[in-house]
């Protein structure tokens, strides 16, 4: 069997651990338009602030590609799939056959257009390892910098600057802080935590026009800066797919074997494709490393013809600014119990006699017991939910459920 990965990041890497969980002997190519050795693509903004170095940046051991017998192609970029064919074409020329195709191209960022953007020197995105590279070597201490975008991708870019240069303004057109998955109070929280750092925000506004080192605002107000990092949002990689007749919506559109929509033995995984939320039963991109991971696995293993499914994905997120850390998972429409202590926030969110989601800020110890209850549907009347709103404990499970859960973690 000769299986072809175009990627190089989580879902690629899942794959290859899917496929070689079953075929130890089949070929394995991987293509990347990088040309570095796997990596983890949430830790480039603690490599910018000197946290992790070259060899922590690394997702898998540095025997890897050897130990799982891959063949590497790095630093070719895959201009064609041929469904019919069964080949893949390279910018460079090669063209490689295969038997068993995964697209685990990701996602690149989205940047508006904005009128006078052709002029500014200093602009950079933000999702790359040659990112964060290209912004280090122009950062000083005195460097000014404006950050388009309050999202994710923006605050941590933001947490990484600081180390710098506190000269930071952040904009964003929201009226708040990471309004893709925290509510109104939530958001107030963490942007007061993040201002008291130096870091400035301007919100409900966006950038009229751009000259070389100022921004207009909409609002009327005027930025300089000297670097640009832009972090608007992200777009799915899908053009290959689509071009070769897979079905593509926002994302690329599979089964639950994460084969594509309309192509045979053609799988995609990760960012550029669309998954079923449990908590909505919407298709949706969940652009998640551990999301592009299982996603990985699970088209690896179907592609070595070991039949099984992804199911149970949700929205969820991990991630810390500024030492304050947050965890949110599921959907956030239905009746809510909301504690705050300071900086410590919890909102759970239930629905039917389920728990659909949470947003957790500061204290987010056992975080994983509320994802159970979502992941699992566990009906809210089988367990002491009252003590679960305050100390998210085993203890609060019916013996059946606590004895099912420790033989699973056995």
């Amino acid at each position: 069997m000769n299986y072809v990965i175009i990627g190089n990041s989580a879902a690629a890497i899942g794959a290859i651990e899917g496929i070689r969980a079953y075929d130890k002997d089949g070929s394995v190519t991987l293509i990347s338009d990088e040309k570095y050795f796997t990596y983890s693509r949430p830790l480039i903004s603690y490599w910018l602030k000197n946290s992790v170095t070259d060899e922590n940046m690394k997702y898998r051991d540095p025997d890897f590609y050897e130990k799982n017998n891959v063949t590497t192609m790095l630093g070719e970029t895959v201009t064609a799939i041929s469904a019919n064919e069964k080949t893949v074409t390279t910018a460079s020329g090669k063209t490689i056959a295969f038997d068993k195709l995964l697209c685990a191209t990701g996602s690149k960022p989205f940047v508006p257009k904005t009128e006078g953007y052709e002029k500014v020197k200093n602009v950079f995105t933000f999702m790359k390892f040659d990112d964060a590279k290209a912004i280090k070597e122009v950062l000083t201490a005195d460097s000014k910098v404006l950050i388009v975008g309050a999202g994710l991708i923006g605050l941590k870019a933001a947490e990484a600057v600081h180390e710098y240069t506190e000269n930071i303004t952040v904009i964003d057109l929201a009226d708040r802080i990471l309004s893709s998955i925290l509510d109104e109070d939530a958001a107030k929280i963490m942007q007061t935590h993040i201002s008291d750092k130096g870091v400035t925000f301007k919100l409900g506004t966006s950038v009229k026009v751009f000259s070389e080192n100022s921004a207009e605002l909409q609002n009327g107000e005027t930025v300089d800066f000297d670097i640009l990092i832009m972090a608007v949002g992200v777009r799915p990689n899908t053009e290959l797919v689509s071009a070769a007749g897979g079905k593509v919506n926002r994302g690329i559109i599979t089964d639950k074997t994460q084969l594509v929509d309309g192509l045979k033995d053609i799988y995609a995984a990760g960012d550029c494709t669309e998954s079923i939320d449990i908590t909505t039963g919407d298709s949706k991109i969940l652009a998640l490393l551990p999301n592009a991971f299982l996603q990985g696995e699970v088209a690896g293993k179907n592609m070595a013809g070991n039949l099984c499914y992804y199911v149970n994905a949700i929205p969820m997120n991990a991630i810390g600014f500024f030492g304050l850390h947050i965890i949110t998972a599921g959907s956030y429409t239905g009746d809510t119990y909301v504690v705050t202590d300071g900086e410590n926030y919890k909102k759970l969110i239930t629905k039917d006699d389920k728990l659909v989601g949470f947003i957790l800020m500061g204290d987010v110890d056992r975080a994983g017991i509320y994802t159970s209850l979502i992941k699992e549907h566990i009906a809210l009347s089988e367990c002491n939910f009252d003590l679960l709103k305050d100390k998210p404990l085993m203890a609060a499970f019916s013996k059946i459920r606590r004895n099912k859960k420790l033989a699973e973690s056995h």
